[in-house]
Protein backbone atom coordinates (compact mmCIF):
# COMPACT_ATOMS: atom_id res chain seq x y z
CA UNK A 1 0.00 0.00 0.00
CA UNK A 2 1.58 3.78 -1.05
CA UNK A 3 2.28 5.50 1.97
CA UNK A 4 0.25 8.68 1.08
CA UNK A 5 1.83 10.61 3.91
CA UNK A 6 5.31 10.28 2.73
CA UNK A 7 4.65 11.83 -0.73
CA UNK A 8 5.78 15.00 -0.75
CA UNK A 9 3.51 17.52 -2.74
CA UNK A 10 5.15 20.41 -4.75
CA UNK A 11 3.87 24.10 -3.93
CA UNK A 12 3.56 26.35 -7.11
CA UNK A 13 2.74 29.18 -5.21
CA UNK A 14 5.49 30.96 -5.78
CA UNK A 15 5.56 30.02 -9.39
CA UNK A 16 1.79 31.25 -9.16
CA UNK A 17 2.82 34.07 -7.54
CA UNK A 18 5.38 35.31 -10.01
CA UNK A 19 3.35 35.03 -13.02
CA UNK A 20 0.47 36.54 -11.66
CA UNK A 21 3.43 39.36 -11.00
CA UNK A 22 4.27 39.07 -14.37
CA UNK A 23 0.70 39.68 -15.88
CA UNK A 24 0.24 42.42 -13.76
CA UNK A 25 3.00 44.70 -14.97
CA UNK A 26 2.13 43.68 -18.64
CA UNK A 27 -1.27 44.76 -17.92
CA UNK A 28 -0.10 48.43 -16.66
CA UNK A 29 2.10 48.59 -19.79
CA UNK A 30 -0.61 47.33 -22.36
CA UNK A 31 -3.15 48.74 -21.05
CA UNK A 32 -1.32 52.43 -21.89
CA UNK A 33 -1.45 51.02 -25.86
CA UNK A 34 -4.86 50.33 -24.86
CA UNK A 35 -5.62 53.87 -23.41
CA UNK A 36 -3.84 55.28 -26.90
CA UNK A 37 -5.67 53.15 -29.52
CA UNK A 38 -8.76 54.39 -27.96
CA UNK A 39 -8.38 57.96 -28.29
CA UNK A 40 -6.79 57.67 -31.72
CA UNK A 41 -9.51 55.32 -33.25
CA UNK A 42 -12.00 57.71 -31.04
CA UNK A 43 -14.22 54.54 -29.90
CA UNK A 44 -15.57 53.18 -26.39
CA UNK A 45 -14.43 50.12 -27.77
CA UNK A 46 -12.32 48.36 -30.43
CA UNK A 47 -9.20 46.45 -31.37
CA UNK A 48 -6.06 46.03 -33.23
CA UNK A 49 -3.52 43.39 -34.37
CA UNK A 50 -0.16 43.99 -34.76
CA UNK A 51 2.40 41.41 -36.67
CA UNK A 52 5.56 40.55 -35.81
CA UNK A 53 7.97 37.79 -37.17
CA UNK A 54 6.63 35.03 -34.52
CA UNK A 55 2.55 36.03 -34.90
CA UNK A 56 0.49 38.31 -34.30
CA UNK A 57 -0.73 40.78 -31.00
CA UNK A 58 -3.89 41.58 -30.33
CA UNK A 59 -5.12 44.45 -28.64
CA UNK A 60 -8.82 44.57 -27.43
CA UNK A 61 -10.06 47.59 -25.62
CA UNK A 62 -13.22 48.94 -24.24
CA UNK A 63 -13.65 52.35 -23.03
CA UNK A 64 -9.97 52.83 -22.77
CA UNK A 65 -9.72 50.20 -20.70
CA UNK A 66 -7.57 46.90 -21.89
CA UNK A 67 -9.85 44.22 -22.44
CA UNK A 68 -7.16 41.41 -23.18
CA UNK A 69 -3.86 41.08 -25.08
CA UNK A 70 -4.18 37.74 -27.28
CA UNK A 71 -0.48 36.44 -29.08
CA UNK A 72 -1.06 34.02 -32.37
CA UNK A 73 2.51 32.38 -33.16
CA UNK A 74 3.22 28.62 -34.58
CA UNK A 75 2.48 25.67 -34.16
CA UNK A 76 -1.03 26.66 -33.37
CA UNK A 77 -0.03 28.76 -30.12
CA UNK A 78 -2.60 31.29 -29.05
CA UNK A 79 -2.73 32.69 -25.75
CA UNK A 80 -3.98 35.70 -23.85
CA UNK A 81 -1.57 37.02 -21.84
CA UNK A 82 -3.75 39.32 -20.39
CA UNK A 83 -8.02 38.79 -20.52
CA UNK A 84 -10.64 39.45 -18.02
CA UNK A 85 -11.11 35.47 -17.33
CA UNK A 86 -8.57 33.38 -16.42
CA UNK A 87 -4.63 33.70 -16.30
CA UNK A 88 -2.51 32.28 -18.88
CA UNK A 89 -0.31 29.16 -18.76
CA UNK A 90 3.30 29.87 -17.43
CA UNK A 91 4.86 28.15 -20.29
CA UNK A 92 2.64 29.34 -22.70
CA UNK A 93 2.88 33.22 -21.38
CA UNK A 94 6.83 32.90 -21.50
CA UNK A 95 6.87 31.70 -25.48
CA UNK A 96 4.43 34.64 -26.17
CA UNK A 97 7.08 37.22 -23.64
CA UNK A 98 9.71 36.29 -25.82
CA UNK A 99 7.97 38.18 -28.20
CA UNK A 100 6.41 41.31 -26.25
CA UNK A 101 9.28 43.52 -26.93
CA UNK A 102 8.66 42.75 -31.03
CA UNK A 103 4.72 43.70 -29.90
CA UNK A 104 6.12 47.09 -28.93
CA UNK A 105 8.27 47.46 -31.37
CA UNK A 106 5.49 47.17 -33.94
CA UNK A 107 2.70 49.26 -32.04
CA UNK A 108 5.32 52.10 -32.30
CA UNK A 109 6.03 51.91 -36.02
CA UNK A 110 2.29 52.13 -36.17
CA UNK A 111 1.99 55.40 -34.15
CA UNK A 112 4.63 56.72 -36.35
CA UNK A 113 3.16 55.88 -39.83
CA UNK A 114 0.46 58.06 -38.69
CA UNK A 115 2.56 60.98 -38.68
CA UNK A 116 1.25 63.31 -41.36
CA UNK A 117 -1.68 61.92 -42.16
CA UNK A 118 -3.86 65.03 -41.82
CA UNK A 119 -0.96 67.46 -43.12
CA UNK A 120 -3.24 67.66 -46.55
CA UNK A 121 -6.80 68.07 -44.43
CA UNK A 122 -7.75 71.31 -45.65
CA UNK A 123 -9.24 73.28 -42.63
CA UNK A 124 -10.80 75.75 -44.64
CA UNK A 125 -14.74 75.38 -45.55
CA UNK A 126 -17.19 77.29 -47.20
CA UNK A 127 -19.55 79.92 -45.29
CA UNK A 128 -22.61 78.43 -43.73
CA UNK A 129 -25.89 79.66 -44.50
CA UNK A 130 -28.13 80.90 -41.36
CA UNK A 131 -31.80 80.15 -41.20
CA UNK A 132 -32.45 82.95 -39.09
CA UNK A 133 -34.52 84.78 -41.77
CA UNK A 134 -36.64 81.36 -43.08
CA UNK A 135 -37.22 80.78 -38.78
CA UNK A 136 -38.09 84.24 -38.13
CA UNK A 137 -40.85 84.23 -41.38
CA UNK A 138 -42.01 80.57 -39.96
CA UNK A 139 -42.53 81.69 -36.46
CA UNK A 140 -44.42 85.53 -37.73
CA UNK A 141 -47.28 83.03 -40.19
CA UNK A 142 -47.21 80.72 -36.78
CA UNK A 143 -47.99 83.75 -34.69
CA UNK A 144 -50.65 85.05 -36.62
CA UNK A 145 -52.47 81.41 -37.31
CA UNK A 146 -51.89 81.00 -33.75
CA UNK A 147 -53.76 84.64 -32.83
CA UNK A 148 -56.53 83.36 -35.18
CA UNK A 149 -56.86 80.03 -33.80
CA UNK A 150 -56.76 81.74 -29.76
CA UNK A 151 -59.41 83.65 -31.05
CA UNK A 152 -61.70 80.90 -32.59
CA UNK A 153 -60.77 78.97 -29.25
CA UNK A 154 -61.79 81.57 -26.70
CA UNK A 155 -65.65 81.89 -28.79
CA UNK A 156 -65.47 77.89 -28.98
CA UNK A 157 -65.50 77.76 -24.78
CA UNK A 158 -68.04 80.89 -24.30
CA UNK A 159 -70.59 78.96 -26.64
CA UNK A 160 -69.72 75.24 -25.70
CA UNK A 161 -68.51 75.93 -21.85
CA UNK A 162 -66.43 73.38 -20.63
CA UNK A 163 -62.50 72.86 -20.02
CA UNK A 164 -61.89 71.43 -23.82
CA UNK A 165 -63.38 70.44 -27.45
CA UNK A 166 -62.52 70.60 -30.60
CA UNK A 167 -63.45 72.23 -34.08
CA UNK A 168 -63.36 70.06 -36.94
CA UNK A 169 -63.94 70.78 -40.89
CA UNK A 170 -62.48 69.63 -44.26
CA UNK A 171 -60.64 72.66 -46.67
CA UNK A 172 -59.68 71.67 -49.90
CA UNK A 173 -60.49 67.89 -48.79
CA UNK A 174 -57.92 68.00 -46.12
CA UNK A 175 -59.26 67.42 -42.77
CA UNK A 176 -58.40 69.98 -40.15
CA UNK A 177 -58.98 69.82 -35.89
CA UNK A 178 -58.80 72.72 -33.69
CA UNK A 179 -58.97 71.81 -30.18
CA UNK A 180 -59.31 74.21 -27.55
CA UNK A 181 -58.96 74.34 -23.74
CA UNK A 182 -59.66 77.51 -21.07
CA UNK A 183 -56.20 78.65 -22.21
CA UNK A 184 -56.85 78.67 -25.80
CA UNK A 185 -55.76 76.74 -28.83
CA UNK A 186 -54.58 73.50 -27.95
CA UNK A 187 -53.19 72.63 -31.15
CA UNK A 188 -54.37 72.70 -34.90
CA UNK A 189 -53.73 69.59 -37.11
CA UNK A 190 -54.16 69.31 -40.58
CA UNK A 191 -54.50 65.26 -41.76
CA UNK A 192 -56.21 63.68 -39.63
CA UNK A 193 -54.07 61.89 -36.53
CA UNK A 194 -50.88 60.76 -38.27
CA UNK A 195 -51.12 64.73 -40.30
CA UNK A 196 -48.81 67.69 -39.47
CA UNK A 197 -49.49 70.10 -36.38
CA UNK A 198 -49.49 73.01 -37.63
CA UNK A 199 -49.77 74.59 -33.75
CA UNK A 200 -48.72 72.54 -30.90
CA UNK A 201 -47.27 72.42 -27.50
CA UNK A 202 -44.39 70.64 -28.61
CA UNK A 203 -41.99 71.35 -31.57
CA UNK A 204 -43.07 73.70 -34.16
CA UNK A 205 -43.57 72.36 -37.78
CA UNK A 206 -41.15 72.59 -40.77
CA UNK A 207 -41.11 75.70 -43.21
CA UNK A 208 -41.95 73.15 -46.05
CA UNK A 209 -45.06 72.19 -43.91
CA UNK A 210 -46.09 76.13 -43.04
CA UNK A 211 -45.61 76.96 -47.35
CA UNK A 212 -48.66 74.15 -47.68
CA UNK A 213 -50.91 74.60 -45.08
CA UNK A 214 -50.59 77.91 -43.59
CA UNK A 215 -52.30 79.29 -46.76
CA UNK A 216 -55.26 76.35 -45.91
CA UNK A 217 -56.11 78.47 -43.02
CA UNK A 218 -57.86 81.02 -44.13
CA UNK A 219 -60.18 77.93 -45.30
CA UNK A 220 -60.54 77.49 -41.76
CA UNK A 221 -61.47 80.21 -40.37
CA UNK A 222 -64.30 80.80 -43.16
CA UNK A 223 -65.66 77.13 -42.10
CA UNK A 224 -65.87 78.36 -38.58
CA UNK A 225 -67.69 81.74 -39.28
CA UNK A 226 -70.29 79.37 -41.24
CA UNK A 227 -70.33 77.03 -38.61
CA UNK A 228 -71.20 80.44 -36.34
CA UNK A 229 -73.52 81.47 -39.06
CA UNK A 230 -75.59 78.20 -38.62
CA UNK A 231 -75.75 78.56 -34.87
CA UNK A 232 -77.22 82.19 -35.23
CA UNK A 233 -79.75 80.53 -37.90
CA UNK A 234 -80.79 77.84 -35.66
CA UNK A 235 -81.65 80.68 -32.90
CA UNK A 236 -83.14 82.75 -35.51
CA UNK A 237 -86.24 80.36 -35.68
CA UNK A 238 -86.92 80.23 -31.70
CA UNK A 239 -89.65 82.02 -30.81
CA UNK A 240 -90.86 83.01 -27.04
Amino acid sequence: MIDLAALDVADPEEATRQRDDLVERIRDHAGTIAYQLAKFQGGDYGQQSFETDRGTWTVKYEAGDLQYLRFEGGRGLEVYVVSTKQPPEPEKLATALEDYEAFVASYNEYVRSLDGLLDDVDPEYPEIETTEGIVAERDRLLNRVEEACDLIAGELHRYEGGDYGTFTTRVDGTRWELKWDTDGVSYLRAGGSGGVYLLSQYEPPSAADVRKYAPMVAGVIEAYNEHVAELESDLATVSL
